[in-house]
């Protein structure tokens, strides 16, 4: 391991040992901090931000990553008001789980504590590096940043302002540290960090998440590709269909709880897909479909189980026609990627059916899927949202950047 992220991770434990001790008043006096200084120096937050844009569009990234990338006035202020709400939350740090005194008059307790070093290695999105930095911090963590290239100076200038900002407020500016980005040493040697990091979060699409998850030595929480489903089933409120689908798709297209496959029972087929075609077309959104969708639309492109297995991040949807709700569940079953599911129904029976056999993070009974999100949840700004099953599923919010410990306090007492 190179002696620049090795010296990185030392000051980073470090920088965690004190804010392990840090009151809550300190902390939320530092995200306060930092969100002003957000706001105070957007300028040069965006100055940095427009390099990387035009950088993006020279070396011919896609529309749903320079979204991802982009930054302006009003995302800026966004970013800076999910660390004010952050700081409004409460400090899950010393929160008892569980408690009790045994027979033999051991006072027993759980009690929530930092992770110490939390590394987190993600794609495109800046706002990550704030959101990551301040979820960390609020739960007395430090955070080791390694985002990518494509945003190496927004991320420059967003870590200079909260290092800052931090430092002005009484705690250590090595609680946030950006980690080289112009070298795929600094993941490797980050990955290989057991003892120095704690944990390891990866943020991205499919290929980095795996390689982190099967190449990392540290502890990995996996955060998860999204290749989620609306069904709409025989019993659907077809209005709320049409505008439910409409919305988990074309809300925001790059983002990992939008909608990339849609499931149709074939008793509603007929009533629900031309107006819903109809509103994909008027939103420039192709659809990839079956021979049974392709009836409705000449604007159909064939689709391949190819198409049924990705996650587009883009204006592109699969659509299938099924004949059952078991079938439904079925195809979720071999496509998806446990992030969210949702149903339009109208039936109780098959709504908990739905919930029930559907194994995923998070499932929606007459919801949009953009809802599985920390800040719609009422978490305050995520970590990330984990489709794995141990320690954390789902969005991950201040609790879920948290192990425990159990505090034994006795008077004396011996075991026989």
């Amino acid at each position: 391991m190179s002696g620049s992220v090795r010296e990185q991770a030392g000051r980073a434990r470090v920088a965690a040992e004190a804010l392990a001790v840090a009151t809550r008043t300190a902390k939320d006096a530092a995200l306060v901090a930092m969100a002003d200084a957000l706001v105070a120096r957007t300028p040069e937050i965006l100055a940095a931000n427009a390099t990387d844009l035009a950088a993006g569009r020279e070396a011919g990234l896609s529309a749903a990553v320079l979204d991802r990338l982009a930054l302006d006035a009003g995302r800026v202020a966004g970013i800076a008001d999910a660390l004010r709400q952050m700081a409004a939350l409460p400090d899950p740090v010393g929160e008892v789980v569980r408690g009790s005194t045994l027979p033999n008059g051991l006072e027993l307790r759980q009690v929530r504590v930092p992770f110490g070093v939390v590394g987190i290695i993600y794609e495109a999105r800046p706002n990550v590096t704030v959101d990551a930095a301040g979820i960390c911090l609020k739960s007395g963590n430090a955070a080791l940043l390694r985002g990518s290239s494509s945003a190496a100076h927004s991320n420059a200038a967003l870590v200079t302002v909260l290092r800052d900002a931090v430092a002005a407020a009484g705690l250590p500016a090595d609680a946030v540290q950006l980690l080289d980005a112009t070298s795929r040493d600094s993941v490797k040697e980050l990955m290989r960090a057991r003892g120095l990091v704690d944990v390891l979060i990866p943020r991205g699409g499919a290929s980095l998440i795996r390689t982190v998850v099967e190449e990392s030595t540290v502890p990995v929480i996996e955060t998860g590709v999204g290749n989620c489903h609306v069904y709409v089933d025989a019993a659907a409120d077809l209005g709320k269909a049409v505008a439910i689908t409409l919305n988990a798709k074309t809300q925001r297209l790059s983002t990992c709880n939008t909608a990339e496959s849609l499931l149709v029972h074939a008793a509603v087929a007929d009533a629900f897909l031309p107006p819903t075609l109809a509103a994909f077309a008027e939103a420039g959104v192709t659809v990839h479909g079956c021979a049974e969708v392709a009836r409705h639309s000449d604007a159909v492109v064939p689709v391949t189980d190819e198409d049924f297995a990705t996650e587009y991040l883009s204006a592109d949807i699969s659509v299938a026609v099924v004949d059952s709700l078991d079938a439904a569940i079925r195809h979720i079953g071999r496509y998806g990627t446990g992030h969210t599911e949702a149903i339009v129904t109208d039936s109780q029976a098959a709504a908990r059916e739905f919930v029930a056999r559907v194994d995923a993070a998070a499932v929606m009974v007459n919801a949009s899927t953009r809802f599985t999100d920390g800040g719609e949840f009422g978490f305050g700004a995520e970590i990330g949202i984990s489709t794995q099953k141990l320690h954390a599923r789902g969005p991950m919010g201040l609790p879920e950047l948290t192990s425990t410990k159990y505090v034994v306090t006795g008077d004396g007492h011996l075991r026989s």
